[in-house]
């Protein structure tokens, strides 16, 4: 008597190169998806807010009038360095989520 294997391991390494195929080109749409994105954060309770692409681009940075004091320009820098960050983190962790969805749970070494 033979085994019968399941379908889905059928036609062995050609089914395995189809899934890997259909894997890097789930990956390469959501990569591009987050690249078209952009993302934002504030700072200061919205003093600063500041717009990154998905391809980590700066597109702009927004400031409240009432905070811009000649006095105390370090103040400002931080508000504005920390909204950046923060938004370009928001972007970093969309496209590793995307990934990890893209990659369904699939672990290969030295693939994103």
């Amino acid at each position: 008597m033979k085994a019968r294997l399941p379908d889905e391991y059928r036609g062995g390494s050609n089914h395995m190169m189809k899934q890997i195929q259909q894997m890097q080109e789930e990956m390469a749409r959501v990569q591009q998806e987050i690249e078209e994105s952009t993302f934002s954060a504030s700072a200061g309770g919205g003093a600063v807010t500041a717009e990154v692409s998905g391809k980590n681009e700066l597109l702009s940075v927004k400031l409240q009038p009432e905070i811009v004091d000649p006095e105390d320009v370090e103040m400002l820098e931080d508000l504005i360095l920390a909204a950046v960050n923060e938004a370009l983190s928001k972007a970093n962790d969309a496209m590793t989520q995307g990934m990890e969805n893209a990659k369904g749970g699939l672990s290969i070494p030295g693939l994103l």
